[in-house]
Order: C-alpha cells, then structure tokens, then sequence
C-alpha cells in the first residue's frame, strides 16, 4: 500500500526553503494540513540561520491555490468551520510576522485563500497563466483569511473594493499593473525569476534585511487583528444564512446561485 502523499512538502534549495502546496486534484485547495504545514515550514525556516527566504507554490503549472477546501463550507457544523477559519487567519499572520523574506510564486489561479495566502507574502512572483480574486461572495459568504484587510493596503481602497466587491478574477498582466504582483514572467520562466531573487536577497545583510521587513510589517499591521477579528464575525454571520447553503450548493451543482439576502 502507497504511503499518502503529504498535502505540503518543504525542499531546501541553497538559500530558500520552498513549501509547495501538494493537493494538485483539489487545485492545491487550503485545509487543516495544508496549514499545519506552512507553520512547521516556517518554524524551521527560522530556526536556520542558512535559510535567508521562504517562498510558497503550488504544485503543478494550474494552481498556486484555488482557495480554501469548499468541501468544508458543505458542514452545519459552525463550530468546526468557525476553528478552520481562525486556523487561517493564525497561519496568514504568521507569514506577515515571519521575520525573513517570504515570496509567493503563483503558478496558476491564487482565488479566495490563494489569493490571502500571496498578499500575506512579501513579494509575489506570476507566471503569466496566473489569476488573482476574491469571489467569496458568489459562494454567500466573505473573504475569511484578511482578504479585507490585506488588498486595501496593497491596492488602495477604490481598486480593493471593485473587486472585494464584484469579486472580479483578474489576469496577471492586470494585478501587476494595479501593484498585487512585483512581476509576470513566462510560465516556464517562473522558478528561475525566484532563483534569482533569492539569489539577491540571499547575498544581502541578512540582519539589515530582517529589520527593513520588521519595520515595514509593524506599519502594515497597525489595526490588523482587529480587523481580522472583525473579519471572521462577519464570516461567521454570512457562513449562518441560507445564502450560503444555496452558494455552496450551486457551486457543486456548476450552475448559477438564486441569492435571497437571507
């Protein structure tokens, strides 16, 4: 019997530990193990004074993440859903807080959670396939991870809130022109631009690096727990609406969802 695959793998390569999201079925969909994870990668990252950056993938060239396991959305457990949701958030906090360099290396759709979990990365690197959004609000619920709260700083509350808003998915060459990714290099280009960058990063100060990020992160998170906090009620309330039920159910049944505001 084959052992099961592990749903995250971390692999050091030089300067960088890689933590690649391994669940390519599920287009590298989000859960508990997904999660556990990124901590332990990150926990073992700063432990290593030899690893000077951390980059997130997916695995695959379809997906750096899709978003959360939809699958979970499917539970009347609200308890359960409310402790995944707070698993979230805790993880994305600790990608901003990460004291090294963190880049993200979209390969392929970063929607919903995907999306959160690259704004939580310092830099982030698409391959020209990639697509960015936030369309929680199809599903009748919001973005939970501090996608309220991550887009407004990165770009701007008008752009942030058309698309929080509409839940538009927009293409690469579009989020590097509003200032969501540092840049877009050809598909097969995409390891390589990272390499690179951890090549440059990795040959800088590591001490002066980690307080230029320590300084521009205490900017950053001024106001964001509480924002999360308010984040996750509101989650919650939506994820208790019938709205919800009937989101979830359109989204496995592939047709369009007949919302009630209730």
């Amino acid at each position: 019997m084959m052992a099961e695959e592990k749903a995250l793998i971390r692999s050091l390569e030089g300067k960088a530990l890689w933590l690649t999201i391994n669940r390519p079925k599920a287009f590298n969909a989000l859960n508990s193990e997904v999660f556990q994870g990124i901590r332990e990668g990150l926990a073992e990252a700063e432990a290593n004074p030899n690893i000077a950056v951390v980059v997130i993938t997916g695995a695959g060239e379809k997906a750096f993440s899709a978003g959360a396991d939809v699958e979970k959305f499917k539970s009347p457990n609200v308890e359960e859903v409310r402790e995944f949701i707070k698993l979230g958030q805790e993880t994305i906090l600790k990608v901003l807080r990460f004291p090294k360099p963190t880049i993200a290396a979209v390969n392929g759709v970063a929607l919903g959670g995907g999306c959160e979990l690259a704004m939580a990365c310092d830099i982030r690197i698409a391959s020209e396939n990639a697509r960015f959004g936030q369309p929680e609000p199809r599903l009748g619920i919001i973005p939970g991870w501090g996608g309220t709260q991550l887009m407004p700083r990165l770009l701007g509350l008008a752009k942030a809130k058309e698309l929080l808003l509409t839940g538009r998915v927009i293409s690469a060459q579009e989020a590097e022109r509003l200032g969501l990714v540092s840049r877009v290099v050809a598909q097969g280009e995409l390891k390589k631009a990272v390499e690179e960058l951890v090549e440059t990063i990795g040959g800088l100060a590591p001490l002066a690096i980690q307080a230029v990020k320590r300084i521009l992160t205490a900017q950053a998170e001024r106001m964001l727990e509480e924002g999360l906090r308010e984040e996750l009620e509101s989650f919650m309330k939506c994820y208790e609406t019938e709205d919800r039920v009937e989101g979830v159910s359109a989204f496995f049944e592939k047709r369009k969802p007949a919302f009630k505001g209730r």
